[in-house]
């Protein structure tokens, strides 16, 4: 499907998520261009907050719901509800029906929120079809499979299926692509030397793939690959998928020092 927005195009709401909007913008601008290239008119809701998934992970389910109805009230008027994230979108999508079967007064409106939230990548393949994209890589990568996404949301083929549409792109299964990273939100910091091995075991077989460029559809998972990567002395760099599916490549990939000013 090609870009062609009107007052008539699908209306998406882009959830940004709390990494994405303090860590690497650029995912949600590369987020932005390709909703639009699928045919949707974008807004970005300013009353957005965080998803509630860190509250709701540690059993602190007032401050989830709090969280949660701030989100529900910001992202009613559109017709879609789009995350860069497996992650947000399966807790927005899965738990907040859950959450508030309990308040027959707003449970209706967290279910019809819940039932309009899709991750990025699904959204573009499964519900719009799209059928090009504007990036191009010239070089290998591998990608990894966030349990989230996986695992929540069946989220696996879509991303291939686009990454295959870029020009000069090479795509190398990672062994265990289905496996943790280790990051798991609040588990690397409850279970670090668990979550280190983990993330140990993730790197070996990245850096065996002989790929260039690691990709992801969740930044947290990404982070944590990245600076592990780092720290082994790899050679290998991390992106989110959208930032290669978009062509926008000028940012420094995820750990690597900003450009000098006057340079390109």
């Amino acid at each position: 499907m090609t870009e062609n927005k009107n007052e008539s195009s699908p209306l998406a709401g882009l959830f940004v998520t709390c990494l994405v909007d303090l860590m690497r913008p650029s995912v949600g601008f590369a987020a932005v261009t390709l909703l639009e290239r699928a045919g949707c008119r974008v807004e970005v809701p300013e009353a957005q907050t965080c998803c509630g998934q860190p509250a709701y992970n540690s059993g602190d389910r007032a401050d989830t719901k709090a969280i949660a109805r701030q989100v529900v009230a910001a992202f009613e008027p559109y017709d879609y509800v789009v995350a860069p994230s497996g992650s947000c979108a399966a807790m927005i999508r899965d738990h907040y029906p859950a959450l508030f079967a309990d308040e027959p007064d707003f449970a209706p409106r967290a279910k019809a929120v819940a039932d309009k939230t899709h991750e990025l990548v699904s959204f573009l393949a499964d519900q719009r079809g799209l059928d090009s994209v504007p990036g191009r890589f010239e070089g290998r990568v591998t990608y990894h499979d966030s349990c989230s996404g996986l695992r929540e949301l069946g989220v696996k083929a879509q991303p291939r299926r686009l990454l295959a549409r870029v020009a000069g792109l090479e795509l190398k299964e990672l062994r265990d692509a289905e496996v943790c990273c280790g990051f798991g939100g609040t588990f690397c910091v409850k279970y670090p030397e668990i979550s280190d091995k983990i993330v140990s075991e993730k790197c070996a077989a990245i850096e065996e793939s002989g790929a260039d460029l690691l990709l992801a559809g969740d930044l947290g998972c990404l982070l944590n690959m990245a600076g592990k990567l780092k720290r082994r002395g790899a050679g290998v760099q991390a992106r989110h998928v959208a930032e290669v599916l978009a062509g926008e490549l000028a940012d420094p990939a995820i750990g690597e020092p900003e450009r000098s000013p006057g340079r390109s």
